[in-house]
């Protein structure tokens, strides 16, 4: 493997530590046409990253915060622009054992829609990733623009779900993670039919459980109950919460769900590192969570499995790399 190269960081992963690899051989045209639409255009979880817009000047401060609580790695800062308007950010891709992560800290008024995007995902194929989310009900909501190493979109599913598209011209590769981050997603009752029929078709995800009846303690309401959906895809884990909306803060907030082995201790680690807890410890049927916000106003879920409770797969990884 040759010596990474650190390039311009760019929406999405921000292309760090790029490498040449060898690209994957054809496969048999029946295999490949019997495969979902997020199969094949999927390239895996390490390389679909939370987008994270940081309050101006706290770049560095959320970067330290964050390594100091999970561990890992992060690329040079680098000042940039990331939008097809004009726009100037400083910017940089954490890869953290339970997720990756784009970093923004804007020094100039961020251009609509951006900021309101979740996560960005790689394309193995990003024409087929577009034509796959339009054909899959959702709308693009930022067209495709180049960027010196790829190229981008934003698509936006029915429930005013928003993400980032991205292909880079060369494969990067990242290591896989420990644990699979959940795209903690908040619909309303009226959307949520259509969203999931949109979002399993573009995603190939799979409904792993679907509570009507989950403790809404989980979401800052005990004594009440309402519904979570829980969907595995190529892309990742998804925690879909439908609710009224009636949802004390920071419910909501939250763009992603962690999974750490020892949750007392992942918080003694970040009250240390300069984030607070807003909200929990509290145990549910199969979790204890907590709401922590690190520095910088990044809101995060991270939660450990109660013993015994079905879990998760550990590992979710994929070859590096893109067809």
């Amino acid at each position: 493997m040759r010596t990474p190269t650190v390039r311009c960081l760019l929406p999405a992963a921000l292309a760090a530590t790029l490498v040449s690899l060898p690209v994957s051989p054809p496969e048999h045209a029946e295999r490949a046409a019997a495969r979902s639409p997020g199969q094949r255009i999927a390239v895996g979880p390490q390389y679909d990253s939370t987008h994270v817009y940081v309050e101006p000047g706290t770049l560095d401060e959320f970067t330290r915060s964050w390594l100091a609580t999970f561990g890992g790695t992060h690329t040079t800062p680098a000042v940039t622009d990331v939008t097809p308007t004009p726009s100037t950010t400083a910017s940089e891709l954490i890869l953290s054992p339970v997720g990756t992560l784009s970093v923004f800290d804007f020094q100039t008024p961020i251009p609509y829609p951006f900021g309101t995007e979740r996560t960005g995902w790689l394309m193995s194929n990003f024409d087929q990733g577009v034509k796959a989310a339009k054909a899959s009900g959702a709308a693009v909501l930022v067209a495709p623009f180049p960027d010196p190493i790829g190229r981008d979109a934003v698509i936006q599913f029915p429930g005013g779900i928003n993400a980032q598209l991205y292909w880079h011209t060369e494969p990067p590769s990242y290591p896989a993670l420990t644990t699979v981050p959940e795209n903690r997603l908040y619909v309303s009752p009226d959307a949520v039919d259509h969203f999931l029929a949109s979002y399993l078709k573009f995603s190939g995800g799979t409904i792993t459980s679907d509570n009507r009846h989950a403790d809404a303690g989980e979401i800052g309401l005990p004594n009440q109950t309402y519904r979570r959906i829980r969907i595995t895809s190529p892309f990742g884990d998804t925690v879909v919460t439908v609710t009224d909306g009636h949802l004390p803060y920071p419910f909501g907030r939250e763009l992603t769900g962690y999974r750490v082995a020892s949750l007392g201790a992942t918080l003694t680690k970040a009250r240390a590192a300069g984030a607070t807890v807003l909200w929990g410890p509290h145990t549910s049927a199969d979790r204890t969570s907590a709401l922590v916000r690190f520095p910088g106003g990044y809101i995060a879920e991270i939660h450990d499995p109660v013993p015994g409770a079905p879990t998760p797969l550990d590992t979710y990884s994929s070859p590096p790399g893109h067809r």
